[in-house]
């Protein structure tokens, strides 16, 4: 089944639809979301994204991202795609959202105008095989420091969007 991303311009209107790979290989900005599950100590979940995914795989990011359906809220698409991904939804807030691109490998680009969603699990995750290979609690003191000193271990935009979040969490 062919997956569609949501065209918009910088204020998010919409401008139409495009299937997803075409869009990451026209470099066009369309709708996306991204969300940070926490624990009760403050830990953020990562993902290891599966082996099998068409770009980036094996490579850590936040606990789960996409993009909305055509007619989808953002919200409504982040507690879709936790489920899908990771197998488990909770409460979701919305922090921010911002305009970001990022050069991926197979020559793909992610133009993103995107939703960032925090929320709280103690739980363990049910993981999708074809979208996670593995799961990872990490303090963001550690995390902040790892992607310094690894940084090929990250997805290209996750290096983004937590930048933004450390920003907008301690303004």
């Amino acid at each position: 089944m062919e997956e569609y991303v949501v065209l918009v311009d910088r204020e998010d209107n919409e401008l139409g639809l495009m299937e997803k790979q075409q869009a990451h290989v026209a470099g066009l900005l369309h709708r996306a979301f991204s969300v940070f599950i926490f624990n009760s100590k403050g830990e953020l979940m990562l993902q290891q994204r599966a082996a099998t995914k068409y770009h980036s795989p094996t490579l850590w990011t936040n606990t789960c991202c996409s993009h909305p359906r055509e007619n989808e809220s953002y919200k409504n698409a982040a507690h879709r795609r936790l489920m899908e991904e990771m197998g488990f939804d909770c409460d979701l807030s919305y922090k921010f959202h911002f305009i970001y691109k990022a050069s991926l490998d197979n020559g793909l680009t992610e133009h993103e105008l995107d939703h960032v969603f925090i929320g709280t699990y103690d739980g363990e995750p049910e993981l999708n095989p074809s979208e996670v290979m593995a799961y990872r609690w990490v303090e963001m003191d550690d995390l902040k420091k790892d992607i310094q000193k690894n940084s090929q271990n990250y997805t290209a935009w996750f290096k983004i969007i937590f930048d933004q979040y450390i920003s907008h969490i301690e303004a």
